[in-house]
């Protein structure tokens, strides 16, 4: 199976989300093992089955929130595509999500508005496994990526779980620096701890540094991987999905990949831990780097037609937001070049 030939808006967008569908699939069988444990059952990882967990249902309906919404959704959009989806949500995958959204969506039924659904929600990456749609609607624009991001992830997270925006702000980011022209992965990973505030996400951006320092230190996956299990209580939190702890190991993961795709889901499948989000945002930014030249045939044959021609629309439509986000911001310019005359 061969993708058609489009323009590179569609084309980055098609390897975005097919890059993060098979980065969740791929990473499921792995979720929550640890290192030795994934050794001594699987060896190593690197195909997978299925459609993706809760990170792609969840991505698919900020889909719909965007669409709707010509791109510009906020936390109430978000919360009327889940209410509006509400088997999607508690349905055959109900067991795969993780209990913060559950709560939230219970909470949003029953009664409350969606600003304070959020609170006592435990840390997870509820929001970043799944924000890769606001990085394509702002392709090439990644503050405001930050900004909506920041904006849509408080519906999971905020206040003392608050630095769960800032890895949804970070991977938004990275996603839409990865549409810039000639950029590589350094930049983008630059560009997303950017976008971090340096204040109030402190925290977020220390954790991130010390994982890639230690990526940087070990040079290869697999050293990188024996000397984080090896520093695991400095690593990692006690909570496996907390953004704390996937966002620093999905840049380091792409950083050691070197923004491959293929590289980049099987690093993350083969990492364990929260798995399958890593995973998932990896192959994201990576797939949004490298376009569809990056993603391998044989993931499109094991995807199936009928999957992959989804992914394609579904990025067609998110192509046209970015386009028509554009054209609004033109047309607000020439119209203060009228004023201003």
């Amino acid at each position: 199976m061969k993708l058609e030939s489009e323009n590179i808006l569609i084309e980055k967008a098609v390897a975005c989300l097919i890059g993060g569908l098979v980065g969740d699939a791929m990473g499921t069988p792995t979720e929550g093992m640890d290192l030795a444990s994934i050794r001594e059952r699987f060896g190593w990882v690197d195909t997978f089955e299925g459609d993706g967990t809760d990170d792609t249902v969840m991505r698919d309906l900020l889909i719909e929130a965007l669409v709707n919404t010509a791109g510009v959704a906020t936390l109430d959009d978000w919360a009327a595509a889940w209410l509006g989806n509400w088997d999607a949500i508690f349905g055959v995958k109900q067991a795969k999500f993780f209990i913060s959204v559950l709560h939230t969506a219970q909470k949003l039924r029953r009664h409350a508005v969606p600003r304070l659904a959020a609170l006592g929600n435990m840390p997870s990456s509820s929001s970043a496994m799944c924000i890769s749609p606001v990085g394509i609607v702002n392709a090439c624009q990644p503050k405001r990526a930050a900004s909506q991001a920041y904006n849509l992830g408080s519906l999971i997270h905020v206040h003392d779980v608050g630095f769960c925006q800032d890895g949804a702000a970070a991977i938004a980011t990275a996603v839409a620096a990865a549409f810039v022209p000639d950029t590589d992965i350094d930049a983008v990973i630059a560009a997303a701890i950017e976008a971090i505030i340096p204040n109030s996400g402190a925290e977020m951006r220390s954790r991130i540094a010390r994982v890639l320092d230690l990526a940087d230190e070990a040079g290869t996956f697999e050293a990188f991987c024996t000397a984080l299990y090896a520093r695991g209580d400095e690593m990692f939190c006690r909570i496996i999905c907390d953004s704390r702890e996937t966002i620093p190991l999905t840049l380091a993961v792409l950083k050691l990949a070197e923004g491959e795709v293929a590289q980049a889901v099987t690093f993350a499948a083969n990492l364990g831990r929260d798995a399958d989000t890593i995973g998932a945002m990896a192959g994201a930014v990576s797939g949004a780097l490298r376009g569809v030249e990056g993603i391998p045939a044989v993931w499109l044959e094991q995807l199936g037609p009928a999957v992959v021609s989804r992914q394609v629309s579904l990025a067609r439509q998110l192509a046209a937001v970015a386009c028509k986000k554009r054209e609004a911001d033109l047309a607000a310019l020439a119209l203060l070049g009228t004023i201003t005359q």
